[in-house]
């Protein structure tokens, strides 16, 4: 049968895909709409498999907080090149999964593969139909939620949405500019944990050890090691630990000090930059 520019337009608005696309596709079906569709389908899956092994380090970083501000998630969304990152139809897709996390809070990747786009079809469909549309692996590589019974969730996704950060905080003050603040120094600061006691033993013990060496190389005496080590585990706490760090907008304050002038609680802290 006669494909018309009709048959084709209705295929597109139907799986997004390209007009040459579902052109071929409505030809090797023989005009058959759900053919056609199962055909778009596999060859998502084929650009998939195909570049499974490839590295998809680019993309978004996209974050949502609720209408009442008392929960937040921040998602990873990758795909190959920034070139793409910058696509409609990609920035589209990161944008309607961060939706779908604010809006189903999944368990895990695999729960939010099988939600429903919003359209009748499951997010790993669409994310099917987008590689085999565009010819880049993506990946929903990680997502994370926030969710505070007394406070408030705070985002901050630093511009190129390569990096984002959602904060917990509690406490009668500003929370809402505190938070901001804060966010804005764990994007820039990279705190390894909000305070010293949620620091890894290993990551103590290996600052130690360091120190250690290093004071050995420098010929102090054995007696004194532990004391410097130590004197610089603490420095290593006071650059590292959120609530020590000096607060980058006035380095004479520690994040701690704004905290309390905020009357706000710090809770915990979630961290994405892309592709680390």
């Amino acid at each position: 049968m006669a494909i018309t520019a009709k048959d084709v337009k209705k295929l597109r608005g139907m799986t997004g895909a390209g007009m040459m696309d579902c052109k071929r596709a409505l030809v090797a079906s023989g005009g058959d709409f759900e053919a056609a569709v199962d055909q778009l389908r596999k060859k998502g899956l084929k650009v998939a498999s195909r570049r499974a092994s490839k590295k998809a380090l680019q993309g978004l970083v996209v974050a949502r907080i609720s209408a009442d501000r008392r929960s937040g998630i921040l998602v990873e969304v990758n795909c190959e090149t920034d070139f793409v990152a910058r696509n409609s139809e990609f920035v589209a897709f990161a944008s309607t999964v961060a939706d779908r996390i604010l809006a189903d809070r999944p368990a895990d990747p695999a729960v939010l593969l099988a939600l429903d786009f919003g359209d009748g079809r499951t997010v790993r469909d669409h994310l099917t139909d987008l590689i085999g549309k565009i010819g880049e692996k993506m990946a929903i590589s990680r997502f994370a939620v926030l969710e505070s019974d007394e406070g408030v969730v705070v985002s901050y996704v630093h511009p190129g949405a390569r990096l984002g950060v959602l904060v917990e905080l509690s406490g009668s003050g500003a929370l809402e500019r505190t938070g901001r603040d804060v966010a804005m120094q764990v994007a820039a600061l990279n705190p390894v944990a909000a305070f010293r006691h949620e620091v890894p033993q290993e990551v103590k013990d290996k600052e130690m050890e360091i120190a250690q060496e290093a004071a050995r190389l420098e010929g102090k005496p054995e007696r004194i090691i532990d004391i410097i080590a130590k004197g610089k585990l603490e420095r290593y706490f006071k650059d590292n630990v959120l609530v020590e760090q000096p607060f980058v907008k006035d380095s004479s304050m520690r994040v701690r000090d704004i905290l309390r002038q905020a009357q706000g609680t710090l809770h915990r802290f979630v961290r994405y930059q892309l592709g680390r």
